[in-house]
């Protein structure tokens, strides 16, 4: 009985642990990009409710996959966890911090084209990518945030965010759309722009992008 209640603490305290570690990162990230740990378990806890679809049945919508066109057989969607809510992060960044327009092109196309050659389209399972290729994005948006925004430490970390979750929503989602819904199939399937491992992706992205970035930019300040 003893062992038994044992083990059920340490799979507990195991478990809290993690929330713990996960917590201190996440706020980490968001504190980085100047938001407070509030906003931090706003925008992960609500990205996580509506991007697994876990309120769909609550609110009658389906939040995770909400529609958009149809495609012959293929019914496109958004993701308002997995896309929206990042996108709307995203511009409030970028206006806050008036992040420069065409550098964040620059960034954004080579964020894109990586997370374009580490996925691919399948048809039962969407958008997917293997580790550790799906890494690649996180360090382009982290290194591309250093050299294009040199000398801008207060701007490198939302340049990386923005850069990182709007790269792989463009060059893992959008540009593979086209091949993924000229897949034959025989019955009603949906494509979701920000769904399935795509979510897992952008919200790496962004939080590690940032993460690393902040690394990086303290190493180059204490070598100045």
């Amino acid at each position: 009985m003893v062992d038994a209640w044992l083990a059920v603490l340490l799979i507990v305290g195991f478990f809290v642990g993690v929330g713990v570690l996960l917590f201190v990162v996440v706020s980490r990230a968001f504190r980085l990009l100047g938001l407070s740990a509030a906003v931090a378990v706003l925008v992960v806890g609500g990205s996580f409710l509506l991007g697994e679809g876990i309120l769909d049945g609550v609110v009658g919508v389906p939040l995770s996959a909400l529609p958009l066109v149809s495609v012959g057989l293929w019914r496109v969607g958004v993701n308002v966890g997995g896309a929206v809510i990042p996108l709307i992060l995203c511009v409030y960044l970028v206006v806050r911090h008036r992040l420069p327009w065409g550098r964040l092109l620059v960034g954004l196309v080579l964020v894109a084209s990586v997370a374009f050659v580490v996925t691919v389209p399948d048809a039962s399972r969407g958008i997917v990518s293997r580790f550790p290729w799906w890494l690649l994005p996180v360090v382009v948006a982290s290194v591309g945030s250093v050299v294009l925004m040199h000398g801008r430490w207060r701007t490198a970390a939302p340049f990386a965010y923005v850069t990182g979750v709007c790269g792989v929503l463009l060059g893992a989602d959008v540009l593979h759309l086209p091949a993924l819904l000229g897949t034959v199939i025989t019955e009603s399937r949906t494509a979701v722009i920000g769904g399935a491992s795509v979510f897992d992706m952008v919200f790496t992205t962004g939080l590690l992008a940032v993460l690393l970035d902040g690394l990086l930019m303290y190493q180059e300040k204490k070598e100045k």
